[in-house]
C-alpha cells in the first residue's frame, strides 16, 4: 500500500500548522478573492456620510460624561428669564437701600460717582447670568450631540449591569441621531445589541446587528455578535456566513472567530453527513484500493488465494485439467471472484454461505464484513464482526482479524477507547499475529503515542522481519516524533532509517511515499519528487501518489498548472479517488474558483468511505459555499 493520505490525528488538520484544512483553504483563498473584489464586505465604498470624527466623538465639549442637561431635553426647572431675575434679586438684596447707578452719600457704602457699584453690579450679573446662559445653551445642543450624550449615559448603565436602562438610552440615541450619520447610528444599534445580548434576547441581537451592518458593512464587532446570536438561534448557515466574513476581514488573526467558524462547520458537517451517509448508495472502491487494503494484512486467512482442491465445480484449470469438485460453497465462489477482481459479487455469495450455515460460515462472515467496510457500510459490518469475535471455536486468526477491523472501524468513528480495547484483545488472543501490532502501531500514531507505536512496529518486525510496511511506518513514526520535537539529530537518524528501508526493500512503494513526505517537510523537494517517481514506477495505477506529487509541485515550484495536471491524472487513473477530488477542491478555493471547488468537494463526499470522512468533506464544502454567499451580497 503506497502513498496514503497524510497521517492525521483525529480532528486535526494534518498540516502541521494547527489549522483545519477548511481554514487552510480559506486562508489561501481569501487574498485572491479579496483581490478580485469577491467579498462584499470589502467591496462597499466608504460611508459617504458620517466621518471618522463622528464615530470617535466624545460627549459634548470633550467631557468624560454628560452634564446635568447633556442627555437631551432639560429636566423640569426654572427658565432663563427667571434665573436672571433671581440673580438680580440676590444682587439687590446684597446692598439694601442703595440706589441703582446713583451717587452715594454717607452711610451708603458706595464709592462716589457709583463706579464701584457699577463694577459690583457687573460682576454679580456675570456670576449669576453667565452660568445660566451656558446651561441654556446646552438645552439647544445639536441632535447628534444629544444622541451621543444618550449613548454615553447608556454606556454607564451598561457597565453597571443595568441593561434595560442602557437599552432605553441607546434607543433614545437612535431616535435622536440624524439619519445621514451612518457610522454613529451603526454604533448605537451595535451597543443596543450588546445590551440585548446580556439579556439573552437573541432575536433582538440579530436584528440590531443587521441594522448596524447595513449602515457599516465592515463592522466586525456587529458581524461577530450577529454570528453568535445566529448560533444561539440554531441558524447555522447564517452564523457561518457572518463568521466567515469576520475571519476574512480580520485576516484570520482572531482566534475567537476562527474557533466559532470551526465549531459551526463541524456541527454542519456532522448533521449533513449523518443524513447523507444513512441514505447513501453503497459504492465499491477501485480494484487498486482494494488490493492495497488487503496487502496491509499478512495473517489474514480470507485474503489468501484459494488452495488447490478448494476451487468450486464451476472453475476449470486453464490447461483443461478439472479441479477437484467441492461442495457448493458460496464462500469459495466469493474467494474465486476475489481472484478475478469481480468484487461486486462477493457480498451476495458470502450471504449464501451464511444463510446455509455452511462449513465456511465464520470466513464468510468476516469476508462479508470486510467488503461492507470497503463500501462504507459500517452499520452492516459490525454485526458480522461481532459474531466472528464471539465464535470461540473459530480459528483464532479469524477472530483476531475481526478485532483489528472492528478496532479500525471504531477509530474511524472517533471512538479511540473502544478501538484500543479491540486491539489489546486481539493481542491477548493471538500474541504471535504480526498484523495486530502493525495496525495497532498505526492507531498509536493517530493518537500521538509515538513511543508505543514504535514498540508495536518493533514487535511486528520481530515476528515478520520481511514486513517492509512495518519498517517504513516505524521510520515515519520516529521521524514524526523527532520533527515535532524540533530536534535535528533524531531527524537525521530517522531520515537515515528511510534510506536503509528503501535500500533493503526496493519494491516497497510505501517506503518511498513516506520518505517523500518526510523530505517535503525538510524542504528537500527535488529528492522528494524522485521518491514519488519511484513510487509511480512500482504502482503506476495508484492515484494517491499522483495527488501527492501534484501537491509537491505547488509547494516546490508554485507550478499550479503542473500540480493540476498531476491531480487530473490521478482522477483519470481512478475516478473514485476521493482524495484527488478533495485536493482539487482545495486548490480551486485557492484560485478563487469557488463554484468549481464546491463541485469537487461534492464529488469527494459521494465517494467518502466513512461518516467521519464525509463530515470533514462537508466542512470544506460549506466553508467554500459560505464564501460564495458572502461574495453574492456585494452585488
Amino acid at each position: 500500500m503506497a502513498a496514503s493520505k497524510p497521517v492525521e490525528a483525529p480532528g486535526g488538520g494534518g498540516s502541521g500548522t494547527g489549522l483545519s484544512r477548511w481554514q487552510l483553504a480559506l486562508v489561501l483563498g481569501a487574498p485572491i478573492l479579496l483581490g478580485a473584489g469577491a467579498v462584499y464586505l470589502w467591496g462597499r465604498r466608504a460611508a459617504r456620510r458620517g466621518g471618522k470624527g463622528a464615530s470617535e466623538r466624545k460627549t459634548p465639549e470633550g467631557r468624560a460624561s454628560p452634564g446635568p442637561y447633556g442627555g437631551g431635553a432639560q429636566p423640569d426647572g426654572p427658565g432663563h428669564e427667571e434665573m436672571v431675575s433671581a440673580c438680580r434679586g440676590r444682587w439687590r438684596g446684597h446692598s439694601p437701600g442703595t440706589a441703582v447707578g446713583g451717587g452715594g452719600g454717607e452711610g451708603t457704602g458706595v464709592v462716589p460717582n457709583g463706579r464701584a457699584g457699577v463694577n459690583l453690579r457687573r460682576n454679580a450679573v456675570e456670576a449669576c447670568v453667565y452660568p445660566a446662559v451656558s446651561d441654556f445653551a446646552e438645552g439647544f445642543q445639536s441632535p447628534l450631540d444629544r444622541a451621543q450624550a444618550a449613548k454615553n449615559k447608556g454606556n454607564k448603565y451598561f457597565k453597571a449591569g443595568r441593561y434595560e436602562q442602557a437599552i432605553q438610552c441607546y434607543t433614545e440615541a437612535i431616535s435622536l441621531c440624524p439619519p445621514e450619520r451612518n457610522l454613529d447610528l451603526s454604533t448605537f444599534y451595535q451597543n443596543r445589541a450588546a445590551a440585548y445580548e446580556q439579556l439573552q434576547k437573541w432575536t433582538e441581537v440579530a436584528q440590531d446587528c443587521t441594522k448596524a451592518v447595513e449602515l457599516n458593512p465592515k463592522y466586525v464587532k456587529a458581524l461577530f455578535r450577529r454570528a453568535k446570536a445566529h448560533e444561539k438561534l440554531d441558524n447555522k448557515k447564517e452564523c457561518l456566513e457572518d463568521v466567515t466574513a469576520v475571519c476574512i476581514l480580520e485576516a484570520f488573526q482572531n482566534q475567537q472567530s476562527m474557533l466559532l467558524a470551526d465549531k459551526v462547520l463541524k456541527l454542519l458537517g456532522k448533521e449533513k453527513a449523518k443524513e447523507k451517509y444513512k441514505n447513501r448508495e453503497p459504492l465499491m472502491p477501485s480494484p487498486q484500493f482494494i488490493k492495497s487494503y488487503f496487502s496491509s494484512f499478512t495473517d489474514d486467512i480470507i485474503s489468501q488465494p484459494l488452495l488447490k482442491g478448494e476451487k468450486s465445480d464451476e472453475d476449470k484449470d486453464k490447461e483443461g485439467e478439472a479441479s477437484e469438485v467441492k461442495e457448493n460453497s458460496g464462500y469459495l465462489r466469493a474467494k474465486q471472484y476475489m481472484e478475478e477482481e469481480n468484487y461486486d459479487k462477493i457480498i451476495s455469495e458470502c450471504t449464501k454461505e451464511i444463510e446455509a450455515k455452511g462449513k465456511y460460515m465464520a470466513e464468510a462472515l468476516l469476508l462479508r464484513a470486510t467488503f461492507y467496510l470497503l463500501i462504507g457500510n459500517a452499520n452492516a459490518a459490525k454485526p458480522d464482526l461481532d459474531q466472528v469475535i464471539s465464535m470461540e471455536d473459530a480459528n483464532v486468526k479469524l477472530r483476531a482479524n475481526a478485532l483489528i477491523k472492528r478496532g479500525s472501524m471504531y477509530m474511524q468513528q472517533q471512538q479511540p477507547a473502544l478501538s484500543t480495547q479491540d486491539f489489546n484483545m486481539a493481542a491477548d488472543i493471538d500474541p504471535q499475529n504480526a498484523d495486530v501490532y502493525h495496525h495497532r502501531g498505526q492507531l498509536k500514531i493517530l493518537l500521538d503515542q509515538i513511543e508505543e507505536a514504535v514498540e508495536d512496529f518493533d514487535e511486528c518486525i520481530r515476528l515478520r522481519p520481511d514486513s517492509a510496511l512495518a519498517q517504513a511506518q516505524k521510520c515515519f513514526a520516529l521521524y514524526r516524533q523527532a520533527y515535532t520535537g524540533n530536534n535535528p539529530l533524531p531527524v537525521q537518524v530517522a531520515m537515515k532509517g528511510f534510506e536503509d528501508v528503501i535500500k533493503k526493500f526496493p519494491k516497497c512503494a510505501e517506503g518511498y511515499a513516506l520518505y517523500a513526505q518526510a523530505l517535503t517537510d525538510q524542504q528537500q523537494f527535488g529528492k522528494a519528487d524522485e521518491m514519488y517517481d519511484k513510487c509511480i514506477d512500482l504502482e503506476p495505477d495508484n492515484a494517491t501518489t499522483y495527488v501527492h506529487k501534484g501537491l509537491l509541485q505547488l509547494q516546490w515550484k508554485q507550478d499550479l498548472d503542473k500540480g493540476l495536471e498531476l491531480i487530473s491524472k490521478a482522477i483519470e487513473i481512478d475516478n473514485k479517488c476521493d482524495f484527488a477530488y478533495e485536493t482539487m477542491g482545495t486548490i480551486e478555493v485557492q484560485r478563487g474558483n469557488l463554484d468549481k471547488a464546491i463541485e469537487m468537494f461534492n464529488k469527494a463526499i459521494n465517494l467518502a468511505k466513512s461518516e467521519m470522512e464525509m463530515a470533514h468533506l462537508y466542512s470544506l464544502c460549506d466553508a467554500a459555499y459560505a464564501q460564495t454567499e458572502v461574495a453574492k451580497k456585494k452585488n
